[in-house]
């Protein structure tokens, strides 16, 4: 018991210090940086307003979501806490601006987070297809994938070519250094990673694992999870060389030895810091290389982040 106290004590005072190290580091910084003060006037189409003609699908600091089905999972109260990433619907967080979506299904085609499912997949698709039908210039990541513990569900490609096909970004490498405009009317870039089943090949409607990659790490400890994204980002080749999309996850999370097993509390350490992390880019030289950049329970700041620097490198700013 004594052993079990003294080490809670200890990861308490790893946390907290953690925590005060970004404070301070976002003290002495700030939070300037190239495209820090622009705001989009209609996050809805907010592509559109940058310019199709002009956003280049490698130069797009793409804004997405971790666990982006989960707002309804769970038992409220009860289970939810413990597996919920996002507040926001589907459609909701489209609307807001989000870009990139993560949605984890299992063998019956029902998202889930772990051992916890929520609604079918379907309520995705057609809150995607909602949003789509109300906008004309807005691309979406979509990353579809077998959660972890969980047999790929039936014959999903085929369902997702049904049900999106006309909308489907074909797998090639020249779309990197493609504009929107040259991609329209297709709009979804749909990465579909199985578990057992085979991994979409060239030229299919969907794409490999292979072409969305991050370096995430299982930690609760914020500034662990800092300095251990912008480590791996500096690792990468910048945008305009790279074929493949690279995220970067600003989140931490629960760990089963800890009091504290709520998402949004944990989260809560390193939510705050998106800008300072892009900041923190354009010191340690590597703003060139960020690409998606997630988080959990996202807001119109952190959309703001993310199309503004995109907005600076569209002007050359950056």
């Amino acid at each position: 018991m004594g052993s079990q106290v003294s080490k809670q004590m200890e990861r308490r005072k790893a946390i907290s210090t953690e925590k005060k190290t970004l404070c301070e580091l976002h003290e002495s910084c700030g939070v300037t940086f190239p495209g820090s003060d622009y705001r989009p006037a209609d996050r809805k189409n907010w592509m559109a307003g940058l310019g199709p003609e002009k956003v280049h699908i490698n130069k797009i600091v793409w804004s997405g979501t971790h666990d982006s089905a989960t707002d309804k999972i769970g038992i409220p109260c009860i289970s939810r806490p413990f597996a919920q990433c996002q507040t926001l619907s589907v459609y909701q967080q489209l609307v807001q601006g989000t870009r990139v979506l993560d949605i984890r299904v299992n063998e019956n085609r029902r998202v889930c987070h772990g051992i916890l499912s929520t609604y079918s997949v379907d309520v995705v698709i057609n809150d995607i297809k909602k949003f789509l039908s109300e906008t004309q210039s807005e691309v979406i990541i979509l990353e579809m994938r077998t959660e972890f513990g969980h047999q790929d569900p039936p014959e999903f490609e085929k369902y997702l070519e049904e049900t999106l096909g006309e909308f489907l970004i074909h797998q090639d490498d020249r779309v990197f250094g493609k504009t929107i405009a040259e991609l329209l009317p297709k709009r979804i870039i749909c990465v579909w990673k199985p578990r057992k089943s085979p991994q979409p090949k060239a030229g299919s409607p969907f794409w490999s694992a292979n072409y969305l990659k991050d370096n995430w790490i299982d930690t609760d400890l914020p500034s662990t999870k800092f300095e251990s994204n912008l480590k791996h980002l500096g690792e990468q080749q910048p945008v305009s060389s790279r074929k493949f999309f690279y995220r970067v996850e600003n989140t931490v999370t629960p760990q089963a030895d800890n009091p504290i097993v709520c998402v949004k509390p944990v989260t809560g350490r390193i939510r705050g810091y998106a800008r300072l992390f892009i900041t923190q880019c354009f010191t340690k030289g590597c703003a060139d290389r960020l690409q998606i950049f997630s988080t959990d329970f996202i807001d119109e700041d952190f959309i703001d982040a993310c199309v503004g620097l995109t907005h600076a490198r569209l002007e050359g700013k950056c």
